[in-house]
Parts: C-alpha cells; sequence; structure tokens
C-alpha cells in the first residue's frame, strides 16, 4: 500500500509540466541590441551629461570671441533733489529744478591685456574639443554598458532552456525509475533520487527565470524603457568574431575614445597654463563717451531740445604690481593641471593597451573553450544515453546515470560561461577602438 502511494506522487512529478511557464514579468518585449544601444545612448544620464557639458564649452566658445569686441553701454539717469540750504544761518528753500536728467553712451575696448583674451579662447576651443571627445567616449561607454546587460540577459535565456532540458531528462528517468520500482526491478531509493533531480531540476528553472527577472529590469532601466524589454534570442551556435589581428587593433586603441580624451584634456590644461601667464603683461584699454544733460527741462528730451554735451576719450595703460599672490596661484594650478592631465594621458595610454591584451586574450581563450564544451556536449548526451540503456537492462547503477547527467549539466554551464565571456570581451575591445 506504501509502495503504490509513492508511486502515484512519482508518476505526478513526472507528467508535472515545467515550473513559472507564464510568471509576470517573463513576456518582455524583444529588443534588438542595435535598438537597445541607440535608445540607451538617448536617454541615458552619462550621455546626457556629455552632452550638456558639450553645448556649455560650445557657449563658452562665443563667449571668449566676444571678449575681442568692445562693450556697449547707454544709461539714462532721472534725479529728484530737495530739501534746504543753510545761508549765513539761516536755512533755505533750495532754488532751481527740482529733478535733473542725463542720458550717454559709452564704449570700452581692450587694446592688449598680455594676451587674456587670446589663451582664454584658445582654452574654450580646446575644452570645446575635449567634451567633444568626452560625448564620444561617453555613447561607447554606454554602449559598452548595454552591450553587457544584454548578453547577460542572452546567458539568463540561456540557462533558462538548458535548465528545462535537464528537467525533460530528469522527468524521463523518474518513470523509468517508477517503472522498474514497481516491477521490483529497482528500489525505492532509485525513485526517490530521481524525484529530488526533478525538483533540483524545476529549482534551476526557477533560478534561471528569476535571473532573467532581474536582468530584464536592468536592461530596462538602461534605456529608459516605459516597459520591461529583453534580448532577442540570437542563434547560440553563431560565435562572435574578431576580424583584426592585434598589430591593427593595437593602432586601433592608440587612437581610440578614451585616449582622444585624455589627449584633448591635456591640450586644454596647456592652453590653461599660458592664459595663467598674460596677467604677468600690461594692459591697455581705449574708453569712450558722450552724454547730454538737458537744459532747463523736466524731461530726458529724447527728440531733441536744449542740452549740455560732454565727450570723452582716454587711453590708459596699466600693469599689476602686486595682486596679493593671485596670479601666483592661478599659474600654479594650472601647472597642476597640466602635470596631472600628462600624466593621465599616458596612464590611460598604457592602460588601454593593457585592456587589449587581456580582452583579447579572454576572447581567443572563450573561443577554445566554447569548441571543447560543444564537444563535451556532444559526448556528455551520448554517455548520459548509453549509461541510461544500461540502467533499463539492470547494467548498471542510478549513481551512474547521475553522474553523465551532471556531467552533461555542467558543460552546458560552461557553454554557456563560455559565450557571455567571448560576447562581453569583444563589447570591451569595441568600447576600446571606438
Amino acid at each position: 500500500m506504501k509502495t503504490r502511494s509513492i508511486l502515484r506522487v512519482l508518476a505526478g512529478l513526472a507528467i508535472l509540466p515545467g515550473p513559472l511557464m507564464a510568471q509576470p514579468g517573463l513576456e518582455a518585449r524583444p529588443i534588438p541590441l542595435a535598438e537597445a544601444v541607440r535608445l540607451a545612448q538617448q536617454n541615458s544620464p552619462t550621455t546626457v551629461l556629455a552632452r550638456n557639458q558639450e553645448r556649455s564649452s560650445e557657449q563658452g566658445v562665443r563667449t571668449a570671441r566676444a571678449q575681442f569686441l568692445p562693450s556697449l553701454n547707454l544709461s539714462a539717469t532721472g534725479s529728484q533733489r530737495g530739501g534746504t540750504q543753510i545761508v549765513g544761518g539761516v536755512p533755505l528753500p533750495l532754488t532751481g529744478l527740482p529733478w535733473s536728467y542725463n542720458r550717454s553712451i559709452s564704449t570700452n575696448l581692450t587694446i592688449f591685456d598680455g594676451g587674456t583674451n587670446w589663451y582664454g579662447y584658445k582654452t574654450a576651443e580646446a575644452n570645446l574639443v575635449r567634451d567633444d571627445a568626452g560625448v564620444i567616449a561617453s555613447r561607447f561607454n554606454v554602449a559598452l554598458s548595454v552591450k553587457i546587460q544584454y548578453y547577460a540577459v542572452l546567458a539568463a535565456h540561456e540557462s533558462e532552456a538548458a535548465a528545462r532540458r535537464t528537467l525533460e531528462q530528469a522527468q524521463q528517468q523518474l518513470k523509468v525509475s517508477s517503472a522498474k520500482m514497481a516491477a521490483g526491478a529497482a528500489t525505492r531509493s532509485d525513485s526517490l533520487t530521481s524525484a529530488i533531480q526533478v525538483a533540483n531540476a524545476r529549482l534551476a528553472i526557477l533560478n534561471a527565470q528569476n535571473l532573467l527577472l532581474n536582468s530584464n529590469a536592468a536592461l530596462t532601466r538602461l534605456i529608459a524603457s516605459p516597459v520591461q524589454v529583453t534580448a532577442v534570442e540570437a542563434d547560440t551556435s553563431v560565435l562572435a568574431r574578431v576580424d583584426l589581428d592585434e598589430a591593427a587593433l593595437t593602432q586601433m586603441v592608440a587612437d581610440g575614445p578614451g585616449v582622444k580624451q585624455a589627449t584633448f584634456s591635456l591640450s586644454a590644461a596647456q592652453a590653461g597654463h599660458r592664459a595663467a601667464t598674460a596677467p604677468y603683461l600690461p594692459s591697455l584699454t581705449l574708453s569712450g563717451s558722450y552724454g547730454q544733460v538737458p537744459l532747463a527741462s523736466q524731461n530726458f528730451n529724447f527728440g531733441g531740445g536744449t542740452s549740455s554735451i560732454s565727450n570723452q576719450l582716454s587711453f590708459t595703460l596699466g600693469y599689476t604690481l602686486f595682486d596679493r599672490l593671485k596670479r601666483e596661484q592661478s599659474l600654479v594650478s594650472a601647472r597642476i593641471s597640466e602635470d596631472n592631465a600628462d600624466v593621465t594621458l599616458r596612464d590611460t595610454r598604457l592602460g588601454a593597451q593593457q585592456n587589449l591584451i587581456s580582452f583579447l586574450s579572454t576572447f581567443r581563450t572563450s573561443q577554445e573553450q566554447i569548441a571543447l564544451q560543444l564537444l563535451t556536449i556532444q559526448a556528455a548526451e551520448e554517455a548520459l544515453r548509453v549509461v541510461q540503456q544500461r540502467y533499463n537492462l539492470g547494467t548498471a547503477q542510478l549513481l551512474d546515470v547521475l553522474t553523465a547527467q551532471a556531467t552533461l549539466d555542467n558543460a552546458r554551464s560552461n557553454l554557456i560561461a563560455a559565450r557571455l565571456n567571448a560576447r562581453t570581451a569583444k563589447a570591451n575591445i569595441e568600447a576600446l577602438i571606438g
């Protein structure tokens, strides 16, 4: 009686469908990789901040150019006076018109400032070029993040598919063990062990689906999508390729987005250093003004009228002897910025070369691992088939079947990991070379 109850439970496990077939969130909208990259580059805070910095630098260039133009000011002033005046100790009311008016135009032009405006303009231009490179670098960095997450979604899909294949095999094994138990050709331990394998396979599917949900959520956030998205399940038999040789890649890395940005940052720092030396030279300024004061009038008389006119034109030559070490502080800061930018550029170049070597090595190793795991899976599937037949005939133990199944499962997991490593390494190489 107890044996029949166990058999009914085991039979139910053998035919029960896979879990979480309609789990909320798994029905996400598939999105191609190119579209995911485009949306992320459009919506990512990283690229938005980089574009806004570029806009700020563009305005900085326009402002620097405007420093070569004269300033122009228009003014109109009206003032009222009142009260008393003291004459011979006697307070008397003020005489004359209570209101006075003035209108004027003035201009100012810096003829020579030691190169402050010129170097300021060149610094602004260098900052703009640097920020242009920063926009490009941010786009490639965002693309890299999207690709890594996209490939993680693909790996989660592959893990779920592998877990479902394992479940199918475990359910078939459970049917065989249950039948042999009913016939008295196997012990109850075999059936219970097979049932545990089915439960473990279901748990593996749950874990893969949870990983898929988390990966989908991360990808959705990266592209700022209002609905959940997932990767388009590609043909996983197609391996990633790197068509260029190491010498060509090394040359491209030397001119990659990160190196370009560091190079232009050094140029901007050098321009800032030159600008910091300009205050040590004298300046020459041209100033001019034209003013009118309406006479015997209680308004501005913009249309004409009798007015008192004043003109003024002056040249000012000036040199700052001592400004409480402000020039020195600016110069030291500029030199430090230049040194820091120089060191950063050198380290960026060396780091790019190091990363290329590392990513290429990972990519090539992963390709070899993929080829090896594909052969291992074929061998493991054949070994499992043979040992299952032997178990059915009673010439092998269930432990032999479980060992063959574990070997197949490990080969599938290793293949998924190798594919993920190859894809990720290729994405990193693409980001390095731009």
